[in-house]
């Protein structure tokens, strides 16, 4: 195997890579893989562009784009245009066969790769790797559904975090390319196409995804396709314990069964029978406008004021100081639990982490040490702080029943 550093135009961007080639001179098929979400470097991918290269495939692997691209915003146009670039620039390699030059996505590169491929005949087959076929927001909210469950979280918190949180998200924009539909994108791809899922994929919902998939192509009448469940494997095809960690070793028969596909020529169609899911995913809701952003933003901004300025001294200072800590703390949790690739947990208790728990004592506080505000203030002219502070109060019981943290 050698190695070649290049550089291709996609766009008005230029971008980095490296092909990896088999060392014979002989015309080769070739595969461009196309990263998973996040800020992808080329080098990430180079085990299986070394595998591949030395099964005879030229490979080539590229430092995804930076720009236009954020953990809050993208495009799978741009990104499918960056993969084409990619395809063009391989075929034009020594060495390579360029009818002979695909695709292989992984995860993101999964949606990716196979909108590629149904903007151009130059693309000659389709690899994926934990591809999905559901919508980015439904699939990561089947993610952490999943996640939680594993981890002895039910009830309140389940919901708050991967249905409420996740709808909230959703309808702020700061879920990117949330509503993405691939089946109509995998409805128009006439190449063959290799589609290869981890039994233990906890980031994608494999046996879901197979289905998806085979009835895409089935109502497309492409029977050039081939899906697989890999057994023991997680996300990545690698082996795993229980699909969260992830191995050194690729799944027994991955790299085989990729090279072998690839270099017989991309042919075959057989389908697997689909993995089994625990969890099976649902569509994200929207949002009502009482439950929208700016009203939840108006919420928290009455609470803060108010539990800031009534914690100070005097009747009430309590609740509104158990008000503020809830509200503080559910902020800084919520923002933990939903931005951290799986998170700790630690104990779990009555299908609640401990911190949650905590959360929902304050806030079983705050009514409780409301209403003995007013009842000791029956009678007496109360000043504006007060007024403030019940009126905040009263609010916090539908906004805090909302979030699950009056809610067993």
């Amino acid at each position: 195997m050698v190695t070649r550093d290049i550089t291709f135009v996609s766009g008005e961007l230029t971008l980095q890579g490296t092909v990896h080639l088999p060392a014979e001179s002989a015309s080769r098929p070739g595969v461009v893989l196309v990263h998973g979400s996040g800020q992808g470097l080329g080098s990430q991918f180079r085990a299986e562009a070394e595998a591949f290269a030395n099964a005879g495939i030229a490979t080539l692997v590229y430092d995804k784009r930076t720009t236009g691209y954020s953990s809050t915003g993208r495009d799978y146009s741009l990104l499918a245009g960056d993969a084409l670039a990619a395809v063009r620039a391989l075929a034009a390699q020594p060495g390579v066969d360029p009818a002979k030059v695909g695709l292989w996505g992984f995860s993101e590169g999964g949606w990716v790769a196979p909108l590629a491929a149904s903007r151009s005949a130059d693309v000659a087959f389709v690899v994926t790797v934990g591809a999905n076929g559901l919508t980015p927001s439904r699939q990561q909210a089947w993610a952490t559904e999943s996640y939680l469950r594993r981890h002895g979280i039910t009830g309140s918190m389940l919901k708050a975090i991967a249905d409420t949180g996740m709808r909230q998200i959703v309808a702020a924009g700061l879920f990117p390319e949330a509503h993405y539909d691939t089946v109509p994108v995998l409805e128009r791809v006439r190449q063959p196409v290799l589609a290869i899922w981890g039994e233990l994929d906890r980031l994608t919902p494999p046996g879901e995804s197979l289905d998806i998939f085979r009835q895409a192509f089935e109502r497309s009448g492409n029977k050039r396709c081939t899906l697989r469940t890999l057994p023991g494997a997680e996300h990545a095809a690698h082996l795993t314990t229980d699909g969260y960690d992830r191995l050194p070793e690729f799944a027994p028969g991955y790299l085989d069964l990729v090279t072998s596909w690839i270099t017989d020529g991309a042919t075959g169609a057989t389908t697997d029978p689909p993995a089994h899911q625990d969890v099976r995913s649902k569509p994200v809701a929207g949002v009502a406008w009482w439950e929208s952003g700016p009203a939840q933003i108006g919420a928290l901004a009455l609470f803060v004021v108010a539990f800031a300025v009534g914690g100070v001294r005097g009747p009430g200072r309590w609740g509104a100081r158990f008000g503020l800590a809830a509200v503080l703390g559910w902020a800084g949790y919520f923002f933990k639990l939903t931005t951290t690739e799986n998170p700790a947990l630690g104990p779990v208790v009555g299908g609640r982490s401990v911190p949650w728990l905590v959360l929902q004592l304050l806030s079983a506080g705050v009514p409780a040490a409301t209403v003995l505000t007013v009842l000791r203030g029956r009678g007496t002219r109360t000043g504006l702080r007060i007024r403030l502070l019940t009126f905040a109060g009263a609010a916090f019981v539908p906004w805090a029943s909302y979030w699950g943290l009056l809610k067993r």
